[in-house]
């Protein structure tokens, strides 16, 4: 084993037991949280590894290198998340390789999903995302929470697309835990029309305790797992 395998074992290892010690005192069940290692400018034989030593879901936000990377992995049962802002240029791509979507935010990406998703055998998973931020950041997507069933009801009305609940990254400024409530509460919103929509993709390396508090059951960790470039 590479000395680099051995650093993403152990890395991966720790992940675990701190999440599960997060989970406990969060009050929440270890099992019910997928733990997303992002894998973002990281090469294919990382992906590998980190298989190897049970990783099974990865997170990529560039359509262009996960697209590559996707054909060089050797475990065809990973999950693969897409949690960038996608283009709708590049969704008949992504759903090439992407086994959910974590950023739909707005009815023009649906519209395009639309369009590609008959030529796709297996339903897509989808995550809508909400903008935490206290001021609209358009660079960081997202939409605002009182647009959310309506989006909800373009995605269900897709063939093969699947709400699996509300994403959000904490926001530059202000407190990560009101950001990270607030989803909650859309979530909880959400829940009341569509209740399998019952995921919520929130925290990454440095908030996921936080966002643990208010019901994460997806955590996005890159440099936990990864490391720092």
């Amino acid at each position: 084993m590479t000395a680099r395998a051995e650093q993403l074992a152990r890395n991966w290892t720790q992940a675990k037991t701190d999440v599960q010690l997060a989970c406990e005192q969060a009050n929440r069940t270890f099992a019910d949280v997928t733990i997303i290692a992002v894998t973002k400018t990281w090469p294919a034989i990382d992906v590998d590894t980190l298989a190897e030593c049970g990783v099974t879901d990865v997170g990529e936000n560039r359509d262009q290198e996960a697209a590559a990377k996707h054909q060089q992995v050797r475990d065809s049962n990973l999950t693969w998340h897409a949690i960038g802002q996608v283009q709708t240029n590049k969704v008949k791509s992504i759903v090439q390789w992407a086994d959910v979507i974590h950023s739909v935010d707005r009815l023009d990406l649906v519209r395009a999903l639309a369009k590609v998703m008959p030529n796709r055998e297996k339903p897509l998973g989808v995550f809508i995302q909400l903008n935490l931020d206290p001021e609209i950041r358009e660079a960081r997507g997202g939409l605002r929470g009182d647009n959310l069933l309506t989006m909800a009801e373009a995605i269900t009305d897709v063939p093969g697309l699947q709400v699996r609940g509300v994403m959000g990254v904490a926001p530059l400024v202000g407190e990560p835990e009101a950001a990270f409530a607030s989803l909650q509460e859309a979530s909880t919103r959400l829940q009341t029309r569509f209740p399998q929509a019952c995921d919520i993709s929130a925290g990454m390396s440095g908030d996921y305790k936080i966002a643990l508090k208010y019901g994460a059951t997806h955590l996005r960790l890159g440099s936990l797992i990864l490391g720092n470039r």
